[in-house]
């Protein structure tokens, strides 16, 4: 969705060559409209649990960061560097700090380079490590430390920073103040969700591969649920997002848990739930799972490292609570008060449309880039 925005944004100003990448053959040319399109093979590889050992092993041995040394690897570089050959750039747009290492090769031929920060690496691996068990946390302990190294390494080399939070904008300048940071918020495209029927379910939302989520469901499947279930045999337990199967260890035996898939709207899946729940222990940016539930008008049980970065307001816009009674009681308290629900509901639609959808922070982005971007030209993200 952030990539989706910066996209957005550029394709209606500037004229947009995307370069991305995919496994195996290319998919459909995908939306929003660009100029040109070209893709970056990357390898297949094994995603299980084993095969993800042995690489996070190999990269903690050879102090890289996860993803670097996937999306970095010569032959990419090659594939970049042929796609964008005998073509100048206004501006590059970086999406993702693994990526970092393209800065050379597109300093060459942009007068601008940009980088998106969709996390902060060495705070997301600090905080994984926080929530995390052995050796996960040891593992996240070590990354962290790399990631600071090569985020001091590598930020102050771009022309532009791009981070989701005045939390993260803060922290990349205590960490490295010779970096250029502004902060573009995550938002969503401004639309009203479809009317749908309401269902006794609470829900939680995102790619259920990402670290942070599987650490949430697995506390929320432990901590919370058990009671939540006893006290109220009717209600169920909705997991929307694609691969379900990382979370299948603590979901499979219980039949009031649903899992749906990737799904084609989000904010649809999200508006049929009475509750949604982000209890979340790790984690950077900004999440874009309480933003959709916002613009889905549904209320939403957070705890505070879950919002963190947002406009979020106890009792106003959400609920927070960091601890498992906590969001026991808050989910409770929803379930049995609509008049709350409806309430809390319509202010994080109106957060969503009146700070955080796309032409909002769009008008951010133009004054951060002013300088640099004078002329209409060419773009190219990634």
């Amino acid at each position: 969705m952030r990539t989706a925005s910066l996209c957005a944004f550029l394709a209606s100003r500037y004229r947009l060559h995307v370069v991305t990448f995919a496994v195996g053959d290319p998919p459909p040319t995908p939306a929003p409209a660009a100029d040109r399109w070209d893709w970056v093979r990357l390898p297949v590889h094994r995603r299980d649990l084993a095969a993800r050992s042995i690489r996070n092993a190999s990269r903690l041995a050879r102090g890289v960061l996860p993803l670097s040394d996937r999306f970095s690897q010569p032959d990419s570089l090659s594939q970049v560097a042929r796609a964008i050959a005998g073509r100048r750039y206004e501006v590059a747009v970086v999406e993702h700090f693994w990526c970092a290492s393209y800065h050379d090769l597109l300093a060459g031929q942009a007068a601008c380079v940009v980088m998106d920060m969709h996390n902060i690496e060495s705070a997301l691996h600090a905080r994984c490590a926080s929530s995390d068990r052995f050796p996960g946390r040891w593992a996240h302990r070590l990354f962290a430390r790399v990631a600071v190294r090569a985020e001091r390494e590598w930020l102050p080399r771009f022309d532009l920073v791009l981070v989701a939070s005045d939390a993260d904008r803060d922290r990349l300048r205590s960490l490295e103040p010779g970096a250029r940071v502004a902060v573009y918020p995550n938002a969503l495209p401004r639309r009203l969700p479809d009317p749908v029927e309401e269902d006794h379910c609470v829900a939680f939302s995102g790619n259920l591969e990402y670290h942070p989520n599987v650490a949430a469901v697995r506390y929320f499947a432990r901590e919370v649920w058990p009671a939540l279930r006893q006290q109220d045999p009717r209600l169920r337990w909705r997991l929307i997002g694609k691969n379900e199967w990382a979370v299948r260890r603590w979901t499979a035996a219980d039949p009031r848990i649903e899992t749906t898939g990737a799904v084609d709207d989000p904010l649809r899946e999200l508006a049929r739930a009475r509750v949604v729940v982000a209890p979340l222990l790790a984690g950077s940016g900004t999440r874009i799972k309480i933003l959709e539930a916002w613009a889905a008008g549904r209320a939403v049980v957070s705890t505070h490292l879950g919002a963190e970065g947002l406009p979020a307001r106890d009792g106003e816009n959400l609920l927070l609570a960091d601890t498992p009674a906590g969001i026991l009681e808050a989910v409770t308290r929803l379930l049995g008060d609509r008049d709350l629900r409806r309430r809390l509901g319509e202010a994080g639609r109106a957060v969503v449309d009146q700070q955080l959808c796309w032409p909002v922070v769009w008008q951010g982005l133009e004054r951060s880039l002013a300088v640099e971007l004078r002329k209409p030209s060419d773009a190219i993200l990634r």
